[in-house]
């Protein structure tokens, strides 16, 4: 980056980068796990894997929760020489570095429905909603705050790292104008003008 500056990508963004892929993902093998009846039986397979779609939404909505707020409240300004990655940009460097980690979590979640059915897609998509969930909470904060959260991208390790990770020290803000992505890491919608 010229003078010193360095490149940003929205913390937000990179929490809801994993959230869509684990969900259908999900919902895929829930779907295609439902089928064979397993050794436990379809009936306890899918009531299992409701508890585990709670339990996996709820665990990772809450984990981190405080090294998140801490990161949030002590964010230095960006400098006017940062360079504030894509929302595209950033969501295909997540999807890349955690392409193979999402194939094995399929593959394992449609393996696990010969034994209990249903229940390993239902934890993939809980995962996916608890992504979702720590997603608008950040966003909550963004639009309380009135300023954007953003993370050095090399903190984040070729996009793939984790946004409150021990590797990052601090976090930087803008207005909420700036980027192309909403606050909570939404695609920002562009009203039609009249």
């Amino acid at each position: 980056m010229a003078r010193g500056g360095q490149g940003l990508a929205r913390v937000a963004v990179v929490v809801r980068a994993g959230a869509a892929p684990l969900w259908w993902l999900g919902v895929f093998a829930a779907g295609i796990g439902v089928l064979p009846p397993g050794l436990t039986g379809r009936r306890i397979g899918v009531l299992g894997g409701a508890a585990l779609f709670l339990l996996a939404a709820a665990t990772v909505a809450y984990t981190r929760r405080k090294r998140y707020a801490a990161l949030a409240a002590g964010a230095a300004r960006a400098g006017k020489h940062d360079v504030l990655q894509d929302r595209a940009v950033t969501v295909r460097n997540w999807r890349r570095g955690h392409r193979w980690w999402l194939l094995l979590a399929f593959l394992a979640a449609l393996g696990s429905a010969f034994a209990v059915p249903a229940a390993g897609g239902m934890l993939l998509a809980g995962l996916g909603a608890g992504l979702w969930l720590k997603a608008a909470r950040l966003g909550r904060r963004e639009r309380k705050d009135n300023a954007l959260l953003w993370v050095r991208v090399d903190w984040l390790g070729r996009g793939a790292g984790a946004p409150a990770g021990k590797q990052v020290k601090g976090y930087r803000t803008t207005g909420v104008a700036a980027g192309d992505a909403a606050p909570g890491g939404s695609r920002r919608r562009t009203d039609a003008l009249v």
